[in-house]
């Protein structure tokens, strides 16, 4: 691309972004790096929206600061991030706290040596955080640089030539933010609105866009869980999980080998990354393990994973039921 094209489409972007931006996220005007960091853990894999309506907000009031996070413990983490999914992204937000009390990476390379940031994230918290002139890829960059340049099946790496090739040393911030934003809600996976996109007339990927972005079918894989749910004087019985996606977290003990039909209270789909989950939940009177009995009132606010409130939801939902029979 020759400087001239490459300025004329960066100004069209920016001026797309001034008027159609998401200017209004908060952590966009953040003048902490904390804020930043923050929300970049909890936007990964995870909607905008969420984020923003239940989740930001108050785990900054919960931990204002790094100091804040590396003090708490680890439990008290895990439940303000309880139902937000992938536990270990909130594991690594708390051990990078604890590693940076004094002060906070201002580098791409000594970001990545801190657990669960990689070179996205990194590159991120230079963009956004403190302003550097540094490219950030992410899915909906990828999807519009390989459009915009008619790259055709593009790797990983050459997405991040372009990238730091197209980069407006001007104002990488807002340029970064202004690509993100068009791959979000102009240059979608499917059904693309071109007409919208400040590109149109130089993009080469707009009359074939699917051409340039080929969405990659997910196979899952089918299982079944089987929970027991035991009470004894306002108490349940919980599980600290030691291993998986749910390690150091509270979780229902698991049957699975000795679950009766006849105790079945109910049944419920889950999913979660590559599974898809069918969870049964039974009513036990007596738990063989060494379990944690946990007071129910307290687990709205402890480290449990969203399928684990689906059951309590289910238990709750079916208890007046099991106390008539009583």
């Amino acid at each position: 691309m020759q400087k001239s094209q490459r300025v004329q489409a960066q100004k069209q972007l920016l001026d797309w972004y001034e008027i159609h931006g998401r200017k209004d996220l908060p952590w966009r005007d953040a003048s902490d790096v904390y804020h930043v960091y923050v929300s970049e853990v909890m936007l990964q894999q995870t909607q905008v929206k969420r984020v923003l309506e239940e989740y930001y907000f108050q785990f900054l009031e919960k931990f204002p600061s790094f100091l804040a996070l590396a003090q708490a413990p680890l439990e008290e983490v895990f439940g303000m991030w309880s139902g937000l999914g992938y536990y270990r992204r909130a594991k690594n937000l708390h051990e990078s706290a604890k590693l940076c009390v004094d002060a906070f990476p201002r580098d791409l390379k000594s970001l990545q040596k801190l657990p669960g940031i990689g070179r996205y994230t990194a590159s991120a918290i230079c963009s956004f955080g403190y302003h550097q002139s540094v490219s950030v890829v992410d899915t909906n960059i990828a999807r519009v640089l390989a459009r915009f340049f008619g790259e055709e099946d593009a790797k990983e790496a050459h997405l991040w030539e372009l990238a730091d090739e197209f980069l407006n040393s001007s104002n990488p911030t807002s340029h970064n933010l202004a690509l993100m934003d068009l791959g979000a809600m102009v240059c979608l996976p499917k059904n693309p609105a071109c007409e919208k996109c400040p590109f149109v007339a130089s993009c080469q990927g707009s009359s074939e866009p699917d051409k340039y972005y080929k969405t990659q079918k997910k196979n899952y894989e089918n299982k079944k869980l089987h929970f027991g749910i035991c009470e004894r004087n306002g108490k349940i019985a919980m599980n600290r999980s030691g291993e998986g996606m749910y390690k150091d977290m509270l979780e229902l003990p698991n049957i699975a080998s000795t679950c009766q039909e006849e105790n079945l209270l109910g049944t419920f789909p889950h999913a979660v990354t590559k599974y898809r989950l069918e969870v049964n939940i039974y009513k036990v009177d007596f738990i063989a393990e060494d379990v944690l009995w946990i007071a129910l009132d307290s687990l709205h606010g402890a480290g449990i994973s969203s399928m684990t409130k689906k059951a309590l939801k289910l238990y709750n939902s079916v208890k007046p039921k099991l106390c008539s029979r009583n």
